[in-house]
């Protein structure tokens, strides 16, 4: 099995024009693997068993970086030793690793070390820079400070942003991946800043992380990291970002979903394009369909964008994230590893399967965070009901439902906890939260009240007003309608014109050509147009009933019903209605409304979900 850098190089010699066999000589793979790499189109992560251990001083790198550049503004006998390095690490860093790696990390620092020069560079239609930088929102009306991606094209001088809560590899990726299909493909090369997440490059070592791997696999790119503390490698998205924030984020934007004002930032960004190109005095809408013309093809499969870890619980079910954000899972969990979906906005919790247990946003600053969902607190709390006037999932629960519940026994308490329960599994807590709060308010929560109103929640809406049902105007010849043995009778010329008709609309609604109805009334004999009425019949039968069967899954009914051995005992109909009337949905046409009303018991919900 070949790791993702010998993929990524395989795929970067095919992309150059390589054939096969002088892959194969070039990097001594099998044929067959090359193949089988080259083919593959899918690189998603899967989550992981164990994650492997990186080096102990790869957070510190940035740190030593930086002390050498303050180094080149001091006296040459001043500049920092190995030992001193170390000494440094150790007292103001926590450092824990030995001497010897800092030294060799040092020396080989210092020997890849030159001075630069400045140097007008000549791009080609089709590559992009990369950059982060940082601008104020208000998001749910507080302010904040968080971080924008800016991909720029520095042949058309183009440039699109997205905005995130940090820097991190799934960030990159994610906004990247956003990028490459409102543009409508992918940039054969990306040339990074050396500070973002996705990897870095020490003189000619790169060290990309294992998300950002897979994700340039999967979209076939090649890509470039600047030299640390090097910006003018890659200007123009340096000054991109500044134009981006003076002309997008004045006055500060306001937003409450992260997500919708990325896809409207997206359209900003296309009114932009109609200016003028500031050196070729050309429209930048129409230099960058030269860039267009040499993006790579999108891959049929859309790249997984999540960074799947096994993390350890605390007492209370929590994991912690970045050393200061913690994100709750379930009571259960307490001291055990549970597997953690790590996406740019959320941080998704699965169960050991891979099922998503709950999501929360993710949180990203210096301050610590605390985030919890009370819903998967719901099976403790069966188990433990007297627990439920103190804790979070009751603060959370709406008014009419908590008071109702609060004045419940200990017994009727826990089947609302369980009925609260079922529903959350399969509806989600909002619905199943909104569902039994309407119950309570008609003075009693049972589950078949309580599951019809979530079905149609989360189905077609509360509110929503019922649809009209196909027209029962149209009375069809009783010759076509018989069952069993048919009389025959002569057909003249009106009859065989309205059968025609009939096979007209039968086409129509199977969305078949209308030549159909020609042929039959120009050469068709009565046995022919009879037959082929009856085919379209009969398909039309059975897509009525198939899209019956899924309209009845799609209203998602605890329990199917019928009114076969239904009991009317103790049912009493008004004057003007009558259980024909019932069962044949005769008050719909009309449009009049149907109540049900009554004792617990009698059959109301079982007659209500009989009818649909």
């Amino acid at each position: 099995m070949l790791t993702m850098s010998q993929i990524n190089h395989i795929k970067d010699l095919s992309n150059c024009g390589y054939r096969i066999s002088e892959i194969s000589k070039e990097t001594g793979a099998d044929p067959k693997t090359i193949r089988k790499y080259l083919s593959q189109e899918d690189f998603s992560p899967a989550p992981p068993v164990m994650a492997e251990k990186p080096s102990i001083l790869n957070p510190f790198k940035p740190i030593i970086q930086k002390w050498l550049e303050d180094d080149k503004k001091h006296w040459r006998k001043q500049h920092h030793t190995a030992q001193r390095a170390y000494d440094r690490l150790v007292e103001e860093h926590g450092y824990t690793g030995s001497y010897s790696i800092v030294q060799r990390y040092l020396k080989k620092c210092r020997m890849q070390q030159a001075e630069k020069a400045n140097l007008e560079l000549v791009w080609d239609p089709g590559p992009a820079q990369v950059d982060f930088c940082e601008a104020d929102f208000y998001e749910v009306g507080k302010t904040c400070r968080k971080k924008y991606l800016t991909v720029s094209f520095p042949y058309s001088n183009d440039g699109y942003s997205q905005v995130f809560g940090g820097e991190t590899a799934e960030c990159v990726c994610q906004g990247l991946q956003d990028i490459f299909e409102f543009i409508g493909g992918v940039p054969p090369l990306l040339i990074f800043d050396n500070a973002t997440g996705v990897g870095r490059r020490v003189g000619d070592s790169i060290h990309e992380s294992e998300l950002f791997s897979r994700f340039r696999a999967h979209y076939h790119f090649r890509v470039r990291f600047c030299n640390p503390y090097s910006g003018w490698e890659k200007g123009n998205v340096e000054r991109k970002v500044g134009y981006n924030r003076a002309n997008l984020f004045v006055p500060v934007p306001h937003f409450t979903q992260i997500e919708k004002y990325n896809q409207k930032l997206l359209l900003q960004h296309e009114k932009k394009a109609e200016g003028l190109h500031y050196k070729k005095q050309i429209p930048i809408r129409k230099l960058f369909e030269e860039d267009r013309k040499a993006l790579l093809v999108l891959p049929p499969k859309r790249f997984n964008v999540c960074r799947y870890e096994w993390m350890n619980a605390d007492g209370y079910g929590k994991i912690c994230l970045d050393g200061k954000h913690f994100y709750s899972t379930a009571p259960e969990n307490a001291k055990r590893k549970v597997l953690v979906g790590i996406r740019a906005h959320t941080v998704d919790i699965l169960t050991d399967g891979g099922q998503i247990l709950t999501s929360h946003r993710r949180m990203f600053g210096e301050g610590r965070t605390d985030i919890s969902d009370y819903s998967t607190t719901l099976a403790l709390l069966m188990k433990n009901s007297g627990a439920w006037h103190e804790s979070g999932l009751c603060r959370e629960t709406p008014n009419i439902l908590r008071a109702y519940m609060d004045a419940q026994p200990k017994e009727k308490l826990k089947d609302c906890l369980r009925i609260l329960n079922d529903l959350t599994n399969q509806y989600g807590f909002p619905a199943a939260a909104s569902a039994m709060e309407m119950a309570a308010a008609r003075g009693n929560v049972n589950i078949c009240d309580a599951a019809v109103l979530a079905a149609r929640i989360t189905g077609y809406g509360i509110d929503t007003p019922p649809q009209s049902g196909p027209s029962l105007a149209i009375i069809y010849d009783e010759t076509f309608l018989k069952k069993g043995r048919r009389q025959r009778i002569m057909m003249t010329p009106k009859m065989k014109e309205a059968l025609c008709t009939r096979i007209l609309t039968g086409s129509r609604q199977l969305f078949l050509s209308a030549r159909i109805s020609e042929i039959c009334m120009e050469k068709g004999t009565q046995k022919q147009l009879e037959f082929v009425d009856e085919l379209l019949q009969a398909e039309l039968g059975l897509r009525d009933e198939n899209r019956r069967n899924r309209l009845i899954k799609r209203a998602g009914f605890p329990v199917y019903k019928t009114f076969e051995g239904y009991g009317y005992k103790a049912v009493k109909f008004p004057p003007a209605f009558s259980r024909e009337g019932l069962e044949s949905l005769d008050f719909v046409p009309d449009r009049k409304n149907l109540v049900l009303y009554g004792p617990v018991g009698i059959g109301k919900t079982h007659m209500t979900v009989a009818r649909g």
